[in-house]
Formats: structure tokens, sequence, C-alpha cells
């Protein structure tokens, strides 16, 4: 199974803390899989322009052709101005419209002020919706205070992002056997 770890933005360095450690996590407990991490911080995107995600070139082609090659996507994202980053929407755009379908979804986001623990409910999960993702329910939500020189420092967080990664796994095997049995019914 292929995993994607996707670092929603192209500042900041919490929002990659966590998507590290799950990373590590990943690797950790489901050695056969494969795991990338994409960080948008690391690639020059292409402002979607309405063109086929496979006419891009460069790095927009490979980061848009790993999310379609994914099984699964555990995706971070902080929260700015009580919203996703342009850069993560861009994404988003540069995909098709049922671009997750087939996919199971889980997401963290980091925050400053915990007043912001919705908005992966009411921004994110709507997206992930329209795009036909498989989007697992509960996700991690990290406050400001959970980190500190760069490391998260709430043992707590770390249980629920090696919860959210079991999550994430069980649901996208549960998924491919399902699909698997639905793909067994026809002869072709």
């Amino acid at each position: 199974m292929k995993v994607v770890t996707l670092s929603g933005s192209i500042v900041g360095s919490k929002t990659r803390t966590a998507i590290d450690y799950t990373v590590q996590s990943l690797k950790e407990k489901y050695p056969k899989h494969t795991v990338t991490l994409v960080d948008l911080a690391d690639y020059d995107i292409q402002f979607s322009d309405g063109r086929n995600y496979l006419d891009y070139v460069g790095d927009t082609k490979y980061v848009t052709q790993t999310i379609m090659d994914a099984d699964a996507i555990i995706l971070g994202t902080p929260i700015f101005q009580a919203s996703i980053p342009a850069t993560l929407k861009n994404i988003f755009d540069l995909l098709p419209v049922d671009a997750l379908r087939d996919k199971v979804v889980s997401m963290l986001a980091t925050a400053g002020t915990p007043k912001h623990y919705l908005i992966p409910e009411h921004h994110l999960k709507p997206i992930l919706g329209y795009m036909k993702a498989q989007v697992v329910q509960s996700y991690v939500f990290i406050e400001e205070k959970d980190f500190a020189q760069k490391q998260i420092i709430n043992d707590d967080v770390f249980f629920r992002i090696d919860r959210l990664v079991e999550d994430t796994m069980i649901l996208a095997d549960t998924y491919q056997k399902i699909k698997e049995e639905e793909d067994k019914k026809y002869d072709f």
C-alpha cells in the first residue's frame, strides 16, 4: 500500500514536525507499506489554471501524481486566519474532482489557538468529501502550547498521532479488502 504524508504549507515548522513524527510512526508500525513524505515547502508548485494535472510538469506534476497514486493520505495543515493555507487549497485545485476516490484520507492540524479546532471539520472535510475521499472521522488538533523549540513536548500528541496512524491504516486495509471483494464479483 502507498501512503503519502502531506505537509500542506510552505512556511512554519510545527506542521512539518508533526508530519515527521507521523512518518516515523508509520514506518515503525507498518514497515511493509511505502511511505512518501511530500512537504510543499520543498517544491515549486504552479498555481492551478484549470489544466489536467497530467499536463503540468516538474514539481507540480510530481506532487499531483504522487497524491493520485496513493492509497492513503495523511494530511497535515496549519490553520492560518481561521482557514487552510492557499498552498494546500491549490493542491486540491490542481487535482480532478474525484481525485480522492478510493483513497483513505486523515488529517492533523496545527494552530496557535484552541479556537480553531473546528477548522478541519468545517473547511477540510467538505473538500475531501467533495473529492470522494474516505475520510477518517477523527483528526489530531495540535496547539501552540504543545511545541517548544520545534519539538512536540506533549506526550498526548504522540499518542493521538499514533492513534490517527492506526485508524488510517485500519480503514485503508479494510477499504482495500472490500474493494477487492467487490471486484471479484465481476469476471473481467
